[in-house]
């Protein structure tokens, strides 16, 4: 038995770092060999690490969720009831924190590394807990929800930046769909948990310090868990990139990651870009390409859905918790299925298609507004709309973007186009 074969020998790592840079003519005959010897890398390996930076997205569908179903009891107990300006900050407050975290968490991640990146993201998302549960003004509830937002900002920029670098490529787009399915998961947590706040008094506080345990854990389990090896690349430590590819990917498939690393990252360093070159010449159309995607993401009204499906549902006569939980699993639904269908139909068609079910549900919610008086239809209609649009949601819009950026841009182009996203977003 050839042991070479089957064994990877970690070479010095400046021999490793000169024979990676041979150039695309000598590594592409060893990408070649090691994968008619090895196939793709398992996808054990790395699930661990994906599942514990997805937690980051748990948290930002947690914190969408919160104050669905308890808003018009914080609003009682805070001494706002009936100020819808005052209960559309405290919604709203937490995205307007997530755009401040979003526009810099391109400078932390590059800066500490991802790991760190998720941990930092994770204190702002407990102190903001605290202070939400425990506040008795208007005041302390809005600075608790902007802390919060500043972590949900980071966090899931970095977890779609980690998932990509660290996942197999035969499994990329699968678990790209783990983030908008952690996501799917806070929302269906937040809902049930929120279920007992009309019957128990103060229930809305616990709503609140129920999340700062997911907080705690991923700030935890991801000191346990890998670095990006595209980000120690990048910082000259090669030899820590070889070991962190040997836990993601399994020894035989360490070199033929490394040449591949060392290939995409002489195409990231042949040119700089400006930001000034964004806007205008040919980096123009990708960088409106992928701020549209966000753009139209967010300005499908999504969020109006998470936050105002209960006064949306019990306005229809139906039961605000059964509702809740229809949602939420429709969003979850969809979001399977994209997972399923993520590396087999492509990209490309399931935002069109995803697109395409949320215009003909909004369709349907025409028709019943239209039905409002005539006929009792009007109430499945308005309803099964709203499902259908969720679902239709979480098949491409939901995960697509976030998936896509890393894998067709260069790092740094990636970088300054999440703030043009960012920017379009808070826009």
């Amino acid at each position: 038995m050839n042991l070479n074969s089957t064994v990877y020998k970690r070479m010095p790592s400046r021999d490793l770092a000169d024979d990676l840079d041979r150039g695309d003519d000598a590594s592409a005959p060893l990408l070649s060999a090691v994968d008619q010897n090895s196939g793709n890398p398992s996808w054990k390996l790395s699930l661990p690490h994906v599942c514990v930076a997805t937690m980051s997205s748990f948290l930002f569908g947690y914190h969408l969720g919160v104050v669905n179903e308890p808003l018009e009891i914080i609003s009682i107990d805070l001494g706002f009831a009936g100020n819808t300006l005052a209960e559309g900050f405290v919604v709203s407050m937490c995205l307007g924190g997530a755009l401040i975290g979003c526009l810099f968490s391109g400078w932390i991640s590059d800066g500490i590394g991802r790991r760190r990146a998720f941990q930092l993201s994770a204190l702002p998302m407990i102190l903001g807990a605290f202070l939400s549960a425990s506040s008795t003004s208007l005041e302390g509830m809005l600075v608790g929800r902007f802390l919060v937002g500043t972590g949900m900002g980071l966090g899931p920029t970095v977890a779609s930046l980690y998932v990509t670098e660290v996942s197999p490529p035969s499994v990329r787009g699968t678990y790209g769909s783990f983030i908008q399915i952690a996501t799917c998961l806070g929302l269906i947590a937040a809902l049930f948990i929120g279920i007992p706040v009309k019957e128990v008094v103060g229930w809305w506080r616990v709503c609140f310090w129920v999340s700062a345990v997911p907080a705690a854990l991923l700030a935890l389990c991801m000191e346990f868990c890998a670095e990006s090896p595209h980000w120690l690349y990048k910082r000259g430590r090669i030899g820590e990139a070889e070991v962190e590819f040997e836990r993601l990917l399994g020894g035989s498939h360490v070199k033929s990651a490394m040449a591949e690393l060392s290939r995409s990252d002489r195409g990231d360093e042949s040119e700089s870009i400006k930001y000034s070159e964004l806007f205008y010449g040919r980096h123009f159309r990708v960088v409106f390409i992928g701020t549209m995607l966000f753009a139209l993401q967010q300005l499908s009204g999504i969020n109006a859905v998470f936050y105002f499906s209960s006064a949306v549902f019990r306005s229809a006569g139906v039961p605000s918790e059964i509702a809740n939980v229809c949602v939420g699993f429709a969003n979850l639904s969809g979001s399977i299925i994209a997972m399923l269908l993520m590396d087999k139909l492509g990209r490309k068609i399931l935002l069109l298609g995803s697109f395409l079910g949320m215009a003909a549900s909004m369709g349907l919610q025409v028709v019943a507004a239209t039905l409002h008086h005539q006929d009792s239809w009007h109430l499945y209609l308005s309803v099964g709309g709203m499902l259908l649009f969720v679902l239709a949601f979480a098949l491409g819009a939901g995960p697509v973007p976030g998936l896509l950026l890393p894998e067709i841009f260069p790092t740094r182009f990636v970088q300054r186009l999440w703030l043009c996203a960012c920017l379009s977003i808070g826009l």
